[in-house]
């Protein structure tokens, strides 16, 4: 089985931060190089093979998803993607309207719907989700009681990246279609955290990260689109691929795929990366991870005044957890010293005024990484 070893990670930090940036194996590491020295041993003739090489690329990715290749593309991370969709969103809605997202959101994507709406007269609602959160099976109404007449996006993300809290996406996509609201899911914890079918979801929009959950190289995510919602979307960046000269497979594809001069090598580390997963056996992967999570939210939740963000089991899915903590702690510091003490890498910040831990695992964890978490968390709130 994989450890630590396998990774690129520094062997004296008890990493327990995979949801932020993921972390890198070495076995794709050494794939990337191998990219990168193709495409700098003849770049003329790499960018030459380039649309190609990236159609490969994501053949493997949509195979992957349960999803057509030319309904995807790759783009550098899902803030990225989530961008491309706001400002698109500013020819589509009039002044009134609204858009429909939780308080939960990841603060770069409700800065970005903020910022290309903020003289549009739009509305942006946030359906509030309380703390500690409710069970599953109320969530799709808790967040559903924000839809008015004049709602016409709904973004929601399909795990909470401040929270850790899976959210009915698939539910809350069927009832959007029903009423005509444009769904924009931000799925960055998913791909290679849980099995993804894309088709089935239900959504017009779906944008996620590679880079996390896949063990791809940074800089490697995915926007997929409807067929029959692509034409609606422009590019965020215009290149040679609006109005190109030689039309490839679609206007979708040429106008967000050719951003110009950049590196193309994460995304061509994902076939490699969907590869490896399988040969490591991903579902046992996955299966000991939840144990250490699960593991890891008994023992923070056995310290007095720690409680557990989520009220019910439907969280044995994930791989990451949230506690709350209490309330004299300072996230900051405490941050700060379970790092420079412990050597200890957590999410500890203020959502919405409560004080969250938030920790994640996968592969490179070991059962001795979430009792060291547990104690020092012990010593610190006590």
């Amino acid at each position: 089985m994989l450890s630590k070893e396998d990774f690129l990670l520094d062997p004296s930090t008890i990493f327990l931060n995979h949801g932020s940036f993921g972390a890198l194996p070495r076995a794709l590491f050494e794939e990337q190089q191998r990219w990168l020295e193709r495409m700098d041993r003849q770049p003329v003739l790499f960018f030459r093979d380039a649309p190609e090489l990236l159609r490969q690329a994501r053949i493997a990715l949509g195979d992957y998803l349960g999803a057509d290749a030319d309904d995807l593309v790759y783009v550098v991370n899902s803030t990225f993607g989530v961008n491309v969709v706001a400002q698109a969103t500013r020819g589509m809605l009039k002044e009134g309207d609204e858009i429909l997202m939780t308080d939960h959101e990841y603060g770069a994507c409700d800065r970005a719907w903020r910022y290309y709406h903020r003289d549009t007269g739009v509305n942006i609602v946030r359906a509030s989700i309380p703390m500690p959160v409710p069970p599953y099976g109320d969530l799709a109404d808790i967040i559903w009681a924000g839809v008015t007449e004049r709602t016409k996006v709904l973004f929601i993300s399909h795990i909470t990246a401040p929270s850790a809290i899976l959210l009915p996406v698939k539910e809350l996509c069927r009832r959007a279609r029903e009423r005509g609201i444009l769904t924009i899911v931000d799925g960055s914890h998913i791909p290679g955290h849980m099995p993804l079918d894309l088709e089935d979801i239900g959504a017009d929009i779906y944008t996620a990260n590679c880079h996390k959950w896949m063990c791809t190289p940074i800089g490697s995510a995915f926007l997929w689109i409807r067929r029959d919602v692509q034409d609606r979307i422009g590019p965020l960046v215009v290149s040679w691929g609006w109005q190109a000269e030689r039309p490839g497979i679609s206007r979708f594809i040429d106008e967000h795929e050719y951003l110009g001069t950049r590196d193309l090598t994460a995304f061509l580390t994902v076939p490699a990366a969907i590869r490896w997963m399988q040969s490591q056996q991903w579902p046992t992967v996955l299966a000991i991870s939840r144990s250490l999570r699960e593991e890891g939210m008994r023992l923070l939740c056995a310290i007095p005044g720690i409680r557990p963000m989520l009220t019910d089991a439907d969280d044995d899915v994930l791989l990451m957890g949230a506690v709350i903590l209490p309330d004299h702690v300072d996230p900051v510091a405490m941050q700060i010293h379970l790092y420079d003490h412990d050597r200890i890498e957590v999410v500890i910040h203020y959502w919405l005024g409560v004080p969250i831990l938030r920790f994640s695992v996968h592969a490179h964890t070991s059962a001795s990484d979430i009792e060291a978490l547990a104690a020092a968390v012990r010593r610190y709130v006590a």
